[in-house]
């Protein structure tokens, strides 16, 4: 019969408030009839997964400070729901394969990265980095000003097509730019509605559009395909933005076109995490940055709480879960 008969949940007190702020947490709780809380702060993954073989759950609630789940996993076990990104560090392919069911924020959180992106297209268009040093620490007024750009009618590259793609798609759709992506499963056909067409290569990508954004998945296929040659394609005064990863770039091939000057770059993302203090990212004029904080902003965490309760209570109605992880979702996850 439909019904959750046990549920157990790990989250920190900071994971609960934040996520399941208001009632939505009360109306996790009334799901099953055996509910249970653990808190991992300060415990070992041991000591965690003791508590989870002996309460043999139904379904476990997980986020971001649960550790691997116990292997092998409970036998009463059917239904991993993990609050946020990747479950790698949770569960297995073959676990996934054999039947066990699995979400997490999936595509929840594609619009924050988007607008991540946004934000960074149009600070570099606008040349915020130079106004903040000239304003705050050299007092200093317009000078160049001249250089500052609008995002209004340009040309805009899109490498990828994912989720996150489609959503920053829909964001520049008021700029009536010139859109064009390339990714192996752009299908030129569906994405008609939004105006964009795809391009017959990367390098015409890098080479054509006066803005382009790496929204591409890391994946063996990506990881290290941009490289010098891109970059230094790009146009004078075009802008590179990667919110996606870093890997999926020759970032020190990067650095160096930036320090020539007469690209604009927007970053969230980097090879090393946090940055090293020497780091040569610091203190350039021509580029944004941000600390890998595209995804959820605090004040949405709710939107992956929300989702995670709409996937319990699919679960428990014995329906279909809401954009399941799939062996093939697990292997592109980083």
């Amino acid at each position: 019969m439909p019904g959750i008969s046990s549920l157990l949940a790990i989250l920190t007190p900071f994971e609960q408030e934040k996520f399941f702020p208001g009632d939505l947490y009360d109306q996790i709780r009334a799901l099953a009839p055996d509910f249970a809380l653990i808190d991992p702060t300060d415990r070992s993954a041991a000591e965690v997964n003791a508590e989870i073989a002996r309460r043999n759950p139904e379904v476990v609630l997980a986020c971001w400070q649960t550790q691997a789940l116990p292997q092998p996993l409970p036998d009463r076990l059917r239904y991993v729901c993990y609050v946020t990104g990747s479950v790698r560090r949770l569960v297995t392919r073959q676990q996934i394969e054999a039947g066990l069911l699995v979400s997490n924020w999936a595509n929840i959180i594609s619009r924050t990265v988007a607008e991540c992106a946004l934000f960074h297209t149009l600070a570099c268009l606008r040349r915020d980095r130079h106004w903040q040093l000239t304003i705050h620490h050299e007092q200093g007024w317009r000078d160049d000003w001249e250089k500052v750009g609008s995002l209004f009618e340009r040309r805009v590259g899109v490498h990828g097509y994912g989720s996150v793609a489609r959503e920053f798609l829909k964001l520049i759709a008021p700029f009536d730019c010139s859109v064009s992506v390339f990714a192996p499963d752009f299908d030129a056909k569906a994405a008609a509605a939004t105006g964009a067409k795809p391009a017959a290569s990367l390098e015409s990508l890098f080479a054509y559009n006066d803005v382009i954004v790496e929204l591409a998945p890391l994946i063996d296929a990506t990881r290290g395909t941009v490289t010098e040659k891109h970059f230094r394609l790009i146009r004078p005064s075009g802008v590179f933005v990667n919110v996606a990863r870093a890997a999926i770039t020759d970032e020190d091939a990067l650095l160096r076109v930036a320090k020539e000057g007469h690209i604009q770059v927007g970053l969230d993302v980097f090879v090393q995490e946090p940055m090293p203090v020497e780091s040569g990212w610091r203190g350039l004029r021509n580029v944004s940055l941000t600390p890998h904080i595209a995804g959820p902003t605090l004040d949405r965490y709710v939107d992956a709480g929300r989702h995670a309760l709409r996937n319990l209570r699919h679960y428990a109605a014995g329906e279909p879960l809401d954009m399941p992880v799939t062996p093939a979702g697990y292997d592109a996850a980083t």
